[in-house]
């Protein structure tokens, strides 16, 4: 009940429809009992009594009491479906906002596929606990009032003879209401995993065909699909046999209202029109009693989808602002990074770093992989968070200041080119849409991205497609480090920028990253060792910890780490080749 009364709470600004669909709820309620109520004169005076006078009225009655229920029905339909999807729309923006707040943690944790399903399928599933369920509650409960008011007006004798059957609903509803949820949330459990196996496999497409294992991937969605089949099945299974259930009870009061009521007929004691306006209420009163059979089964799944919802919504982001956080100045000095430790999951990944990186200073990381490379340049623009220790840009604790102005001095550029499915203005303005064309052509132009840009067929307006399929890997990355030169930010940090294109390439984007890493306090990460032989400074990074610093050519000649992996890269017959310099990445 308190999740559904969190969710009820979502709609408090739309209390003023709330009222007028109630409104609407209660004439509905009327009307239904209206028509019950005028069996009695209908049968009484019209075919017993043969009264001319009511057979104008009655119908005419009818007729106007149909035309009320109508539009009123259409009423609250239509304001309980506009408060039920506004709240709908409103909390898949909340949650969506929230998953953006996140840390980078956080979607280590939560695949893709399962944040999807949650957005998707388990807010859908809301819409008819907060709109469809709570319509039927009320208007149902209100035409129950007005039913049994008929009843017991009618004939309080048969009225209590039928009230007995009620109380016999109440654990069946309890019990369906329970198995409804407990398959309400395997099924979305499984709705989670079937999306992300769906984005996994089809954007890993290339790798699914190069490896021959698409009857591989075709075995495991038919088997989620096969789980989410037969939880289906459950669901409609226990909504099949809610509903049959209740009309069996039902009919077992019908069948004793029928025995006594005719009983009372046969003796005088009774009218003919009573007994069955009697019994038409009394059997309109069983279908609002099932629908609220019904309305519990949606009650349980909005629950159970509200409970995996909120989940998410709960979560606080594990980096986020201090209170009294203020701006960071624009960035003219120094990083210094004191006494830093990092823990990922009570492991550590980085022991007491500390260093000091001067502005514009080009500072490159070199170790095996799994050191710590990447870990510590994260930690700069606080993608996370050191356990130990501090980090100061220009004297400033970086968990003093506010998130977005310390990340929007920190340009990115990485091995994995994160494009979006749209023109390629948009994403080259990505981190500020509000630069002027002009702007966007001379990023454009100094990332030696503007040639292949003007042959496109709509030239800055055309769409690149997914992750920018429609590019090769040099012109994605060109287009990444115009993102970078138009963001203009003090620090950059390049991680692996070239590792994954060819030589020809390679060639292409080493002019663009030199202009972008002019004036700039640049951090290198690379595995080519050839790629960082020019950096002011090279940090050997081993197990977490700092082992060496210093140029290219004094770690070589101090024959430590750095000499041993360069080696390990270059030697060929126990002559290591001579650098080629530096590209992208230094």
């Amino acid at each position: 009940m308190n999740v559904f009364k969190r969710l009820l709470k979502l709609s408090r600004a739309h209390i003023p429809k709330f009222i007028l669909a109630m409104l609407c709820m209660l004439a509905v309620g009327a009307t239904t009992s209206a028509l019950a109520f005028l069996v009695k004169p209908a049968l009484d005076e019209i075919f017993l009594n043969k009264n001319a006078d009511m057979l104008k009225y009655i119908p005419i009655a009818i007729v106007i009491i149909y035309l009320i229920k109508g539009a009123c029905s259409y009423g609250q339909t239509v304001l309980m479906n506009f408060i039920g999807q506004r709240v709908v729309t409103d909390l898949r923006n909340d949650l969506y906002n929230h998953i953006q707040r996140q840390s980078l943690s956080f979607f280590t944790k939560n695949p893709t596929g399962i944040l999807m399903s949650r957005i998707t399928n388990d807010v859908n599933l809301i819409q008819g606990a907060v709109s469809e369920a709570v319509t039927s509650i009320f208007k149902d409960s209100f035409t129950l009032i007005g039913l049994i008011f008929v009843i017991f007006y009618r004939d309080w004798k048969l009225a209590m003879i039928a009230a007995v059957v009620f109380p016999l609903t109440i654990y069946p509803i309890a019990k369906f209401g329970k198995k409804m949820r407990k398959v309400a949330t395997g099924t979305q459990v499984t709705m989670g995993s079937l999306t992300s196996l769906l984005q996994e496999t089809i954007s890993g497409a290339r790798i699914v065909k190069a490896f021959g294992m698409e009857d591989y991937e075709c075995k495991r969605f038919a088997k989620e699909n096969e789980d989410l089949f037969k939880l289906f099945m459950k669901a409609v299974s226990i909504r099949a046999l809610s509903s049959p259930f209740m009309e069996f009870l039902g009919g077992l009061g019908i069948a004793a209202i029928v025995f006594y009521g005719g009983y009372q007929v046969i003796k005088g004691v009774s009218t003919p029109g009573t007994f069955f306006s009697f019994l038409t209420a009394l059997i309109m009163l069983y279908e609002p009693v099932k629908r609220l059979t019904n309305v519990n089964n949606t009650i349980q799944q909005g629950i159970a989808a509200a409970i995996r919802v909120f989940g998410v919504m709960d979560m606080t982001p594990e980096i986020k602002n201090r209170e009294n956080a203020t701006a960071l100045p624009r960035i003219s000095d120094k990083i210094e990074i004191r006494n830093v430790t990092f823990r990922y999951d009570d492991e550590p990944v980085l022991k007491n770093i500390n260093l000091n990186i001067k502005s514009g200073e080009v500072v490159a990381f070199a170790g095996m992989s799994g050191g710590g490379k990447t870990t510590l340049v994260n930690l700069i623009p606080r993608f996370y968070d050191v356990t130990e220790g501090e980090i100061l840009i220009d004297g400033h604790d970086i968990r003093n200041v506010t998130i977005e102005s310390l990340r929007k001095q920190t340009g990115i550029v990485t091995q994995q080119t994160i494009l979006f499915n749209d023109t390629v203005r948009n994403n080259i303005a990505y981190g500020d849409i509000k630069r002027s064309d002009q702007d966007i052509i001379n990023a454009a132009k100094a990332a030696n991205a503007y040639p292949f840009i003007k042959n496109l067929p709509e030239g800055f307006d055309t769409v690149i497609g997914e992750q920018g399929a429609r590019l090769s890997g040099g012109e994605r990355q060109r287009i990444s480090i115009a993102r970078a030169l138009l963001k203009d930010a003090p620090i950059l940090i390049l991680d692996e920028a070239t590792s994954s294109l060819d030589t020809e390439a390679e060639l292409e984007v080493q002019e663009a990253l030199e202009n972008l890493m002019k004036g700039r306090t640049t951090l290198v990460i690379a595995h080519r060792l050839s790629t960082i032989s020019r950096a002011n400074r090279i940090i050997v990074i081993v197990n977490g910890e700092i082992i060496e610093e210093g140029t290219h050519d004094f770690l070589l000649a101090k024959k430590g780490e750095y000499f041993r992996l360069y080696n390990m890269q270059f030697n060929d017959n126990n002559n290591a080749a001579e650098p080629q310099g530096l590209n992208d990445e230094s």
